[in-house]
């Protein structure tokens, strides 16, 4: 920092510098400039020496604006008026730069430069949708505070092979209301697991404007890929089978897609909220996939098959109810997603 006591005025600091005797006075002929001023100093002059010698020399003084009549107008017209008087008419603020942000630098101006490629979209950078993820978590938190003792019931009895006879336990309103939830909650992970998907393979612009449009389109045919298959195996149960083992598969449908849906949520929110790869994604749910089939499989051979003589049936039946409708949804929803994108 330069100090107050190095701030000298141009006379002393040229005595100093041995260029200029104490007796000896600036000529007055030339005008006096700042360049001329700094061209008495000594090479080596530092700043502050540069400008106490400008400030000795030169003083400010009052400003004193023009009078003269504005002549920046038209030849035949009167001089401009201002433009924040109210009185004058429209067609005087009105003109060809009157909208241009170089003209109001009140305005935006827009983007600068050429716009880059636009960031491709993610669950995770989507606030609305990890916050409905949240908050579905915490309504099955609290839907299965009140329906424990079922969800206990449903895991014992799903492994027991009941004997002929046996008295059904009927769920009330308040746990089927829980299943429905968790079933709706399953379609949505799924939407959003193949949104993913073909965000990531197939393209990642669409003809919607917005992404929660291709989404709640995937949703809906997730909804009814599920009231699909159940009609579908209503009608073909009920022509081979009774009512008793009907109304158990269907409840025991009904739990095993609640299931699917609690399995698939942990790694739906290791994607939204930790940036979990897609490749893992489809192999954990492509484990779980195979962890359903083999439950449904399971049940079904317990409740339709297991006391027929023939058991190859279960493949037949299996293959023709569960593998057939899951193609179905996969080749829907990848000719929606192909029909639906926009080539660049």
């Amino acid at each position: 920092m330069v100090q107050q006591e190095d701030i000298v005025t141009t006379t002393q600091v040229l005595e100093q510098a041995g260029t200029l005797s104490a007796d000896s006075a600036v000529p007055q002929r030339q005008p006096l400039t700042p360049a001329r001023v700094l061209s008495w100093l000594p090479p080596g002059a530092t700043p502050a020496q540069q400008d106490s010698a400008i400030q000795a020399h030169f003083k400010p003084s009052e400003i004193r604006w023009s009078k003269r009549p504005d002549t920046l107008h038209l030849p035949g017209h009167d001089k401009g008026h201002n433009l924040l008087d109210i009185n004058i008419p429209q067609y005087y603020r009105e003109g060809f730069f009157s909208k241009d942000t170089l003209f109001h630098p009140e305005l935006p101006g827009g983007r600068i430069g050429v716009a880059g490629d636009p960031v491709p979209y993610s669950l995770r950078g989507d606030n609305i949708l990890t916050s409905l993820l949240l908050a579905c978590f915490i309504l099955a938190v609290i839907a299965f505070s009140s329906s424990r003792n079922f969800v206990v019931r449903q895991f014992k009895s799903f492994f027991y092979m009941p004997h002929e006879g046996t008295t059904e336990v009927t769920e009330t309103a308040g746990e089927l209301r829980f299943q429905v939830f968790l079933v709706l909650l399953t379609c949505i992970e799924l939407a959003l697991l193949f949104h993913a998907y073909a965000t990531d393979n197939i393209g990642d612009v669409y003809v919607f404007e917005t992404q929660y449009h291709l989404i709640v389109l995937f949703f809906a045919i997730t909804v009814a890929y599920f009231i699909g298959k159940w009609l579908l195996y209503s009608v073909v149960n009920s022509v081979f089978f009774d009512g008793k083992r009907n109304r158990q598969w269907l409840q025991t449908l009904l739990f095993i897609t609640a299931v699917e849906g609690v399995l698939v949520f942990p790694v739906l929110a290791f994607q939204a909220y930790f940036n979990l790869s897609l490749e893992n994604v489809e192999v954990y749910f492509t484990v779980v996939l195979i962890i359903v089939k083999f439950l449904t499989i399971y049940r079904a051979y317990v409740i339709f098959f297991r006391q027929n003589a023939w058991k190859f049936q279960i493949i037949l039946y299996f293959c023709t109810l569960e593998i057939v409708p899951l193609l179905a949804l996969w080749v829907a929803l990848v000719f929606t997603a192909n029909s639906l994108k926009i080539n660049i």
